[in-house]
């Protein structure tokens, strides 16, 4: 049996309906003079619970971008900050598809502590070809963001 055998796995989400919950904890490293979160970190925050999410719904990005088919970029995000987080607070982003398109998904995220929300964003993005150009996302991929938009659960 190897150490890494007797550790955690790594924090993962899940998925409470068609809502994607992603929990991590601030790190000293998240912070910045002022023992606040700086804001960028919450643009990480997302980023990592997107990943997450797109992983267990079955969304293989890697594959796709390896393949030379495409991979996502971030076309237009909107940040509303309320209340900051501080060192070894343990937060929970909520993240729900909001719309789909052929080549574009927009998702809503919420950073939030014990129920109260601390950051709210709206991300668009594209799903783009190796050298730029918008191209239709893989249809069973719109079909899993179509379920999820709709408020299917798409647990196994």
């Amino acid at each position: 049996m190897s150490v890494s055998d007797l550790l955690p796995a790594p924090a993962t989400g899940r998925f409470i309906a068609a809502v994607h919950h992603f929990p991590l904890r601030v790190y000293f490293e998240d912070t910045d003079l002022s023992g606040l979160v700086y804001h960028a970190n919450y643009l990480r925050y997302m980023e990592r619970a997107r990943s997450d999410m797109l992983r267990i719904a079955g969304i293989d990005q890697r594959g796709n971008l390896e393949g030379g088919e495409g991979v996502y970029a971030v076309t237009d995000l909107q940040l509303h900050y309320r209340r900051p987080a501080r060192l070894d607070d343990d937060l929970m982003v909520v993240s729900r598809v909001t719309k789909v398109g052929a080549a574009s998904c927009s998702i809503h995220q919420t950073v939030m502590r014990d129920g109260e929300i601390l950051t709210q964003g709206d991300v668009s993005v594209a799903f783009l070809t190796p050298q730029g150009r918008p191209r239709r996302q893989p249809k069973p991929w719109t079909d899993i963001f179509s379920r999820l938009m709709r408020g299917e659960d798409i647990n196994p």
